[in-house]
């Protein structure tokens, strides 16, 4: 192989940032056609339920689209169509040009449902489906007579058609064509589409070749561990691919720090131009695509975050839901907040210093940040 380049610390992050276009204010523009933009450079935009502060789809890509709105997802996702939920690493808005490389593993949950709804009936599948040709796109809450039953497995639902729909859902049957927050509102697939013809399936190549270019595009340095998180190591595939493209001088070798890992990128990606001006301020969600790889993050950043909603309240030390402050190219701060809707203002539960982070050269940039994300927490 050929001999790796050898990249900094910092400019290994600074390859990182520019591919999550976190050094710019503006890189989608504005509007659904932004929203869309930006989740399919992404790739996909992970979904979480928590509520503390503005949910995770939402904040993430507020932290791309200044002038971000909900109901432009909502646009994306119910009206333009160019926006589909469904199961990356966890739910995620995912761009409907990507559904190809889905759609056999939707194949694949009829025969071998997970755990958590295995237990549903595809013949109540089958009674559903009819039910929602019939009289329309449906929720959870028009579903009568539901009889609770004991929960299996802590993502298990009481309700036995909640079962049906996540089994119609993981199947490819019914996609969520809305949300009136995390109510989710379920319709035919082919009716949202407007199929037939369904598109056709890609082939597990295809498949390891979009993971892969998935990567790349948002992630500018990639690993096995970065492209298949959760999992550690390439598929034996998609490591044929990468010899290859090493090979034909289309991707090159790059180590990061002292680190002994192997990481790929583009040949016209490692050297991204240097950012002028003021630093950029963003306040993080921790499921954003730069924090949700800890790992990753703790290499290029020196950040070990732990998300301490799930340490008991004795043991955390920094707060129930900690966001990270990035400034420039620095994590300079962890913020505990929290939005108190009620009464029209954002909490500032603590706060905490992180690496070379200090109030002399950071605090009043973080506090004008801090401003503007109030106005996006309290707004429509």
């Amino acid at each position: 192989m050929k001999k790796p380049i050898a990249l900094t610390i910092p400019e290994a992050r600074r390859v990182w940032l520019r591919a999550q276009h976190l050094d710019e204010r503006a890189p989608f523009g504005d509007g659904p056609a932004a929203t869309q933009a930006a989740i399919e450079h992404l790739g996909y935009v992970q979904i979480d339920t928590i509520n503390v502060i503005e949910r995770a789809h939402h904040h993430i890509l507020f932290s791309r689209i200044p002038n971000y709105r909900r109901a432009d997802l909502t646009h994306a996702q119910s009206v333009g169509k160019s926006v589909f939920e469904y199961w990356t690493h966890a739910l995620a808005y995912v761009p409907v040009r990507d559904l190809p490389f889905y759609l056999d593993e939707m194949r694949q949950h009829r025969s071998v449902p997970m755990r958590w709804y295995a237990d549903a009936d595809p013949n109540d599948l089958k009674k559903l489906l009819r039910q929602i040709r019939k009289d329309g796109a449906m929720s959870i809450r028009d579903v009568e007579d539901d009889e609770l039953v004991e929960k299996d497995h802590p993502w298990a639902s009481r309700k036995p058609s909640k079962r049906v729909l996540q089994y119609g859902f993981f199947s490819g049957e019914l996609v969520i064509s809305g949300r009136n927050g995390m109510v989710k509102t379920y319709e035919l697939i082919d009716r949202h589409f407007g199929w037939p013809p369904r598109p056709r399936a890609a082939t597990p190549r295809q498949i390891d070749e979009h993971l892969i270019e998935r990567a790349l595009t948002s992630q500018g340095l990639i690993s096995g561990p970065s492209v298949m998180h959760p999992k550690l190591r390439f598929t034996p595939g998609m490591a044929k691919l990468i010899e290859t493209r090493v090979r034909t001088k289309k991707l090159v070798p790059v180590t990061v720090g002292d680190d002994p890992t192997i990481h790929y990128a583009r040949p016209e990606a490692v050297s991204p131009p240097a950012t002028e001006g003021p630093p950029f301020v963003h306040i993080l969600s921790p499921f954003d695509p730069l924090i949700i790889q800890r790992r990753r993050l703790k290499l290029f950043f020196g950040y070990d975050h732990v998300f301490e909603a799930y340490v008991p309240k004795a043991k955390r030390q920094f707060g129930y839901f900690t966001l990270p402050v990035l400034v420039g190219d620095e994590v300079v701060a962890a913020m505990d907040l929290k939005t108190d809707r009620a009464a029209g203002k954002m909490l500032i539960q603590s706060w905490h210093w992180i690496g070379k982070g200090n109030a002399a050269e950071h605090k009043r940039l973080i506090e004008e940040e801090l401003g503007r994300f109030e106005r996006f927490q309290l707004g429509d």
